[in-house]
């Protein structure tokens, strides 16, 4: 039997957490207004170790697991839902380096993310691109040998912290026969010679989240700098997104609460005929819809990340065993309904504080907003259903139906 009781330092570090979080709502609209987290708050969050929670103790990380990530990650959203993808780390270059590269390579890469000065530093992962190749399955980047090396060319699209990343993890076609399982990973570096890194976007919502694209032309890299995989590079592919997106999606249960909680307030206070607005049984049936959606994704959410903990983890990094599915498929469940029930949340706290529900005198416009694009962030709630679609019926997952595509033009985190 799986407990969901925290421990005492989840409890703890949550606590803590929590406080941080109360901050952050303090100021969010500050920081909605500046695009950007001041550097006291990013250094605030590196102190806490947010940022290297859920990473292996032997690549660099804290070791904690995915549980206590998500836990973290939720109060962190239920304070300012666009937060988090504002603060300094790796980011999904450290999720996707734990599970794509080796552990010495692995650990190499994650050792600047843990000095004094990491605060500062920032990680992306460019995977999206804005159109899909009209004649084949995959990229249109290309990595191309070249002699003890690859050359990289292409263009990258919703790229989280393209501006302020110092390291890229780039995905590229190598394989043009092989579709989906002829891409591979780069390592590039800031600066590097035919980089360029486009303008940010102004985005609907998660306003402190920086966005923008890449071209590369002619970039060169070693052959130590592609990430090179223990066992199946497809099936570590896929972990290193579910887990990802299940980050997000305690985001998006921490959004969820937050929506609730402040139209709970409201429609205690609200008055009309004599009685709180909350005393209608319209209003109260909507609420308690609302509230049942926030138990009800964050106990996936969490059966989720406990899937994956199990053992150490060690079961379910084994590509195709029973271990591996139960936690794809437990995650599919979270990610998609966490998703959905944030957009619920948020929908129906703007209908519930009326005419004041639009206004930003409240926040529940923004979370509105903020469920919205966090729907586009990793895997969309219809990739996930495709996933637990097809782990349901036996059957091995279409990486092209599951995998972030051009089409949905997804944001990494």
């Amino acid at each position: 039997m799986i407990s969901f009781s925290l421990t005492e330092d989840q409890t703890l570090m949550r606590n803590e957490v929590a406080a941080f979080a109360g901050s952050l709502r303090a100021d969010m609209r500050a920081h909605e207004t500046a695009r950007e987290l001041p550097e006291s708050v990013r250094k605030a969050a590196h102190e806490m170790g947010l940022g290297l929670v859920g990473l292996p103790e032997a690549i660099g990380g804290a070791g904690l697991g995915l549980t206590t990530a998500v836990i973290l990650e939720e109060e962190i959203a239920s304070g300012d839902p666009a937060a988090a993808f504002g603060f300094a780390g790796p980011g999904a270059f450290g999720l996707a380096v734990a599970d794509l590269a080796g552990e010495e390579q692995a650990r190499a890469l994650l050792l600047p993310f843990s000095g004094s000065d990491a605060h500062a530093r920032f990680g992306a992962v460019a995977w999206g691109e804005k159109a899909p190749v009209p004649d084949r399955p995959g990229f249109a980047t290309t990595a191309t040998k070249d002699g003890d090396g690859w050359r990289l060319d292409g263009e990258k699209s919703y790229v989280l912290n393209a501006d302020r990343a110092e390291v890229f993890l780039v995905f590229a076609q190598v394989e043009k026969e092989k579709s989906w399982g002829g891409i591979g990973a780069f390592v590039v570096r800031k600066g590097a010679s035919g980089l360029t890194v486009g303008e940010r976007v102004k985005t609907l919502g998660l306003d402190v989240a920086s966005i923008g694209s890449l071209r590369l032309t002619g970039v060169k890299v070693t052959d130590a700098d592609r990430l090179v995989v223990t066992g199946d590079f497809s099936s570590a592919l896929l972990r290193f997104f579910v887990k990802s997106a299940l980050l997000v999606a305690s985001r998006a249960v921490g959004l969820s609460r937050a929506a609730v909680d402040v139209t709970l307030e409201y429609c205690q206070s609200r008055q009309a005929f004599g009685k709180p607005v909350g005393h209608f049984q319209a209003i109260a049936f909507t609420l308690a819809d609302r509230s049942m959606d926030v138990e009800a994704a964050r106990a996936l959410v969490w059966r989720a990340a406990t899937a994956w903990d199990l053992d150490g983890g060690g079961p379910a990094r084994v590509a195709g065993s029973s271990a591996e599915k139960d936690a794809l498929l437990q995650s599919a469940f979270a990610i998609s309904f966490a998703y959905e029930a944030a957009m619920r949340c948020g929908d129906d706290a703007v209908q519930l504080h009326g005419g004041a529900g639009f206004v930003r005198d409240y926040p529940v416009e923004k979370f509105m907003r903020d469920a919205k694009q966090l729907q586009l962030c990793v895997m969309t709630s219809e990739q996930a259903d495709q996933l637990a679609a097809a782990l349901s019926l036996g059957r091995a997952p279409d990486l092209a139906a599951v995998l972030p595509s051009a089409e949905a033009q997804n944001t990494l985190v």
